[in-house]
């Protein structure tokens, strides 16, 4: 039997040179010496003599040999430790230790050579060679043995043999040893290290400095001080926490409102370096990697919460911003109201009322309450136009804004082109029995919806549906789309725009467009898989589901040329009216126009190139910059609104270029560029 472990004499020999002699020596003592100790007590320092004059037993050689191995692995004074340790305690027996006190990782197997070590190996040939010797007449007298200059000399070849390779395997274990040692004081370097004022985990950055590395590691050094006070103050250690807090308060004010290094004060770089001192002294007494990975965590998810909150919050106000009117623009709009109703009533008529339906011309639809935006579309139509005159601009707004609409345009009027503004109040034929808008305007259910008290339209209830309560949906100034051969009976052909449109090319070549018998001629907005009828209309409602494909593709309001005669034929008005008589209760498509006009123009849309119309100013930061320049009219769909102060700057000059800002009345209510 065998006892299999992976010790080595280069494992014994390691453990002397470093110094550590007695915890392994009392294993050795107990798994390896202890068959030795009786011999060592009858004679240790006769055999260390080599007076072998009195030839022992076979038995007593083998352990005289197995002596002269351990020799040259210990040095005396550890043998006397031995030789006392044993005279105190007597033999050991090997067999008992092993019975009693051998651990689960240790086992007694057969002997197997091939997985023996070299040393193991090298004793059990010269154990049988030993008994080969025997077999072939080899006396049992240790003198003639000794004697014998062959066997002499061999004996000494195999302990030079095993001291080269014990000197070997010392040398290789201490160079991976050194090896991982300084692997590991590099680690540490960048880990670990309790530098006073350079805290570890920013050394990188620190060593690695760019324009704002001083704001992030105050950021970090707070975010690991607030980490630490929570933990001190949970072990009570009531002098770190102050002197936590005390750094923590600095490193705030020091950090102030900067966004950039160049916005800190002189004294952030102390504060910077007492912060780190306070944080390396904060580590080596509270550092526990389950509560800081815990504090880290809890911290993460409340700014988890936080973010959400805050998106929540611009969300809110952003809809919030685009449902008001700017101070200027109201005042704008009532000078201008007071000084039309001052005019006596033969100079508030336009000229060129003659061209109002002739259907030879260009004709414009454009809906509007904003006095500024309803100019720059005209403004912008008109310069970009070939032959001006042939343009004929169609203006309806409400009964507030109708004075204002009317003295801008006689005090500004369009060059050669013809203008007309209408009020949508004096249209009698619409009304709540006719349209289904205004009926359910009317309705209870509408003004529950819009106006009770304690209704979830704050920022608690979140802004997914605060869009459609911009009180737009509520004026019927933005549902009038659906009624333009009401509006205009005599015309063929007219061309709708928004309020919040640029143009920027001349517009005359939409009427040529051959719409193949189709009533509208519109810009597609859907991609890959989005601005689909699936976004804008419920599928779960079997209306929708059996009369639409979800994956038909979108389109803009904006900028589309209508077929009126096309129009009449098909009763699109008619269409209209059917869907929205079924969506009373709102379970179709939620308020707004484009759902319904995707609906009533259903197969009945042509697509128009998408150089026509180029959409998302209003909401989109990255619309192609060569799209912008080459587009005959630029959309600022989405909230932020060129004359709003949310408006992207990237965008807003090709609005305010059009803008009259030296004009008396634009200076008087300060509005500027």
């Amino acid at each position: 039997m065998t006892l299999k472990r992976g010790l080595s004499s280069a494992g014994v020999s390691k453990s002397r040179s470093k110094g550590s002699h007695f915890p392994v020596l009392g294993f050795i003592f107990l798994c390896v010496i202890s068959p030795l100790l009786f011999f060592f007590a009858r004679g240790l320092h006769t055999a260390d003599q080599d007076d072998i004059s009195n030839a022992p037993s076979k038995k007593e050689w083998r352990e005289w040999q197995a002596l002269q191995e351990l020799k040259s692995l210990f040095s005396k004074e550890v043998i006397d430790v031995i030789l006392a340790s044993t005279n105190d305690l007597g033999p050991l027996s090997l067999d008992n230790f092993i019975k009693n006190n051998l651990s689960a990782s240790w086992r007694v197997v057969e002997a197997e050579t091939s997985k023996a070590t070299p040393e193991l190996n090298q004793l059990t040939a010269f154990k049988q060679e030993k008994s080969k010797e025997k077999d072939g007449g080899f006396s049992d007298d240790r003198a003639q043995l000794d004697d014998n200059p062959a066997h002499l000399a061999r004996r000494q070849l195999i302990q030079k043999r095993r001291e080269k390779r014990a000197a070997e395997l010392v040398r290789q274990d201490d160079d991976v040893y050194v090896k991982l040692e300084n692997a590991a004081i590099e680690r540490s370097k960048s880990v670990d290290s309790a530098v006073l004022g350079k805290y570890s985990i920013w050394r990188k950055e620190i060593e690695n400095e760019n324009s704002d590395s001083t704001i992030r590691l105050m950021r970090d050094q707070i975010i690991m001080a607030r980490v630490y006070l929570s933990i001190a103050k949970m072990k009570n250690k009531l002098e770190l926490y102050q002197e936590l807090q005390t750094r923590l308060r600095e490193s705030h004010r020091a950090l102030g409102d900067a966004s950039s290094d160049a916005e800190l004060t002189h004294s952030a770089h102390e504060k910077i370096k007492a912060m780190g001192q306070v944080l390396s002294k904060a580590k080596e007494q509270l550092y526990d990697c389950k509560l800081v990975t815990g504090k880290l965590r809890a911290m993460l998810q409340t700014a988890d919460d936080q973010v959400r909150g805050l998106k929540k919050q611009s969300t809110f106000l952003s809809q919030l911003a685009a449902k008001t009117i700017p101070n200027g623009i109201h005042c704008l709009s009532m000078r201008l109201t007071i000084d039309y109703y001052l005019l006596p009533p033969e100079k508030r008529k336009f000229p060129k009322s003659e061209n109002l339906e002739n259907p030879n011309l260009f004709h414009y639809a454009l809906f509007s309450d904003n006095v500024l935006a309803a100019s720059v579309v005209v403004n912008s139509a008109v310069v970009n136009a070939k032959d001006p005159s042939k343009h004929v601009f169609h203006l309806v707004t409400d009964k507030l804004n109708f004075g204002a609409m009317n003295m801008w345009f006689l005090l500004n009027p369009p060059g050669k082109a013809t203008i007309h503004v209408e009020n949508v109040d004096e249209f009698k034929w619409l009304n709540s029995s006719y349209c289904p808008v205004l009926r359910q305007l009317e309705s209870a259910t509408m003004k529950e919806y819009y106006f009770k008290a304690g209704h979830p339209t704050t920022l608690s209830s979140g802004a997914s549906n605060l869009k459609y309560r911009n009180p737009k949906y509520l004026s019927m100034l933005n549902h009038l789309r659906f009624y333009l051969p009401q509006v205009y009976p005599k015309l063929d052909k007219i061309l709708f725009l928004d309020d919040d449109i640029v143009v920027q090319k001349d517009l005359t070549g939409l009427w040529a467009v051959d719409l193949h018998g189709k009533v509208n001629g519109a810009v597609e907005t859907c991609g890959e898989s989005f601005h689909r009828f699936d976004k804008y209309l419920n599928f779960s409602n079997p209306h929708i589901a059996r009369n639409f494909d979800p994956s038909a593709c979108g389109w803009a309001y904006g900028m589309n040329i209508f077929d009126l005669k096309e129009w009449k034929k098909k009763d699109i008005t008619g269409i209209y009216h059917k869907w929205q008589n079924m969506n009373e209760e709102r379970t179709l498509w939620k308020l707004g126009t484009l759902p319904p006009g995707l609906i009533t123009f259903y197969k009945l849309t042509h697509p128009l190139n998408k150089s026509w119309h180029v959409l998302g100013l209003g909401y989109n930061p990255s619309v192609d910059r060569s799209n912008i320049e080459n587009a005959a009219v630029v959309h600022y769909n989405g909230n932020m609104k060129p004359w709003l102060e949310i408006a992207m700057t990237k965008y807003r000059s090709y609005w305010t270029k059009y803008v009259k800002y030296d004009h008396p009345y634009l200076r008087n209510c300060k509005l500027s560029e």
